[in-house]
């Protein structure tokens, strides 16, 4: 008798069916066993990965369902191994839809965390400063996000094991946030807390396209993160954000803007950004 809308063979593409069969192939490698968190790192962040123990690594390409990685500052592999004395997932360098990806595979990734164990993500970008106290290298809470990519990695048949439709009103959750916080003033570091809208790209943004972002309640704005988070809310994971301030936004400055501005600022904040995800990790809960 069939199962119905949501049997194996119906699972779309890159769903937790496909999710599934991912994880099971690169298990055996990772050796992964109850994550306390899974860790997306975005471009210039992925310094953090050296700080992991007794690493383990997947490279993207011997995933299945994984396309390389093509970006500058994104490593392009899976790793397991402890940090600050928890096991953790971290995902060195992410998928972006301006690759040509459909946003089901941007968030596959967390899909495959997910099925490897990962109940908490934390989530880290890139990102233009809007906001007018911003300054490069500030480093941001994302307390909620505008999904301004006009997709959704949920569009079409509802993947097993998915809420068809999830409440993204706390999907940064505020205890995590809270706690972001805490971890942050504990290591001497400055945190701010605002909004990320997520952006198509690969085009950095038109001072009018900025000037419609603020006015839209933006706090800083980048190219990626959104699907992710979409995709862990409607898992039931609990989700952390935080953004890397690189650059102040087209016509705030009147520099012109590049990628190797971002690695650059990237680069001089990581110390700050390893110390706040490393109290971040330590003080998560531990899984009941």
């Amino acid at each position: 008798m069939s199962g119905g809308p949501h049997d194996a063979a119906a699972d779309n593409a890159y769903g937790s069916a496909a999710a599934l069969r991912a994880a099971d192939a690169i298990a055996h490698r990772l050796e992964v066993q109850s994550p306390a968190c899974a860790i997306v790192l975005g471009s210039g962040l992925g310094g953090l990965s050296s700080s992991i123990e007794s690493v383990r690594t997947v490279p993207f390409a011997d995933i299945p369902g994984f396309p390389s990685a093509t970006v500058v500052g994104h490593r392009g592999a899976l790793m397991a191994g402890t940090l600050n004395g928890r096991e953790v997932l971290a995902l060195a360098g992410r998928i972006h839809l301006y690759e040509g990806h459909p946003p089901s595979v941007a968030a596959f990734p967390v899909r495959v965390m997910h099925a490897l164990g990962a109940r908490t993500l934390f989530v880290s970008n890139a990102a233009g400063g809007i906001r007018r106290t911003f300054r490069p290298g500030d480093l941001m809470i994302i307390a909620d996000h505008l999904n301004l990519q006009f997709s959704n990695p949920l569009v079409g048949q509802r993947s097993r094991g998915d809420q068809r439709f999830p409440d993204m009103s706390d999907c940064y959750d505020a205890e995590l946030r809270a706690l972001l916080a805490r971890c942050a003033l504990a290591a001497g570091v400055t945190v701010r807390e605002g909004i990320y809208a997520g952006l198509l790209g690969p085009t950095y943004e038109t001072p009018a396209e900025i000037r419609m972002l603020e006015r839209l309640g933006a706090d800083a704005v980048g190219m990626s993160t959104v699907p992710e988070v979409i995709a862990a809310t409607a898992l039931r994971m609990r989700v952390a954000g935080m953004s890397c301030i690189t650059n102040l936004a087209a016509g705030i400055s009147p520099a012109p803007l590049s990628h190797a501005e971002v690695l650059e600022s990237t680069n001089a904040a990581a110390q700050s950004f390893e110390m706040v995800v490393r109290n971040f990790v330590a003080a998560l809960p531990a899984r009941g």
